[in-house]
């Protein structure tokens, strides 16, 4: 099983996210995770597609997706080539012996508390995903409360690669 990232441009049309998954969902192919939102240009939305298969089946994918009729340009974004980034909001239940060592092991990871109660903490870390998992890892022997993850936003590294639609 190999793992890849597609960034899909696609007309920013009502129904369009739901054509999309709809393809995976008839197809019987994954979605690790999907995040959807409008470019700079608001004719066009931009998804950001990680899913898993073998090599047959993600350049199915690949070549479903461009089919698409609302979808404008399909591209794959190779980790060396590409900068990932994810949103965690973690809700921890904390006594007030373990707040500061919660709290320093937010500071590690450059992470930040949102919002602070009498026994819990939420707290938003942003980065690759290798680096959110981490950061759960480390919170392992705390009771997490509630977990929200955005899924994978990415974009490619350089101008070579950026795709100008008319």
């Amino acid at each position: 099983m190999q793992t890849k990232v597609f960034q899909v441009l696609a007309d920013n049309t009502s129904g369009v996210l739901s054509r999309i998954a709809g393809l995976f969902s008839r197809r019987g192919y994954n979605i690790d995770s999907i995040t959807a939102g409008v470019t700079a240009d608001p004719r066009y939305s931009r998804v950001t597609i990680v899913t898993s298969g073998s090599a047959d089946v993600l350049e199915q994918i690949e070549k479903q997706l461009s089919k698409l009729v609302d979808v404008k340009t399909v591209m794959e974004l190779a980790p060396d080539d590409s900068v990932y980034r994810e949103l965690a909001l973690v809700k921890v239940k904390v006594t007030p012996e373990e707040r500061q060592s919660i709290i320093a092991i937010t500071d590690i990871f450059r992470g930040k508390i949102v919002d602070v109660a009498p026994e819990c903490l939420i707290i938003e870390i942003t980065g690759g995903i290798e680096k959110i998992d981490k950061f759960l890892e480390l919170l392992n022997g705390h009771e997490i409360l509630e977990l929200a993850r955005t899924g994978m936003a990415a974009l490619s590294r350089g101008i070579e690669n950026v795709t100008y639609l008319p």
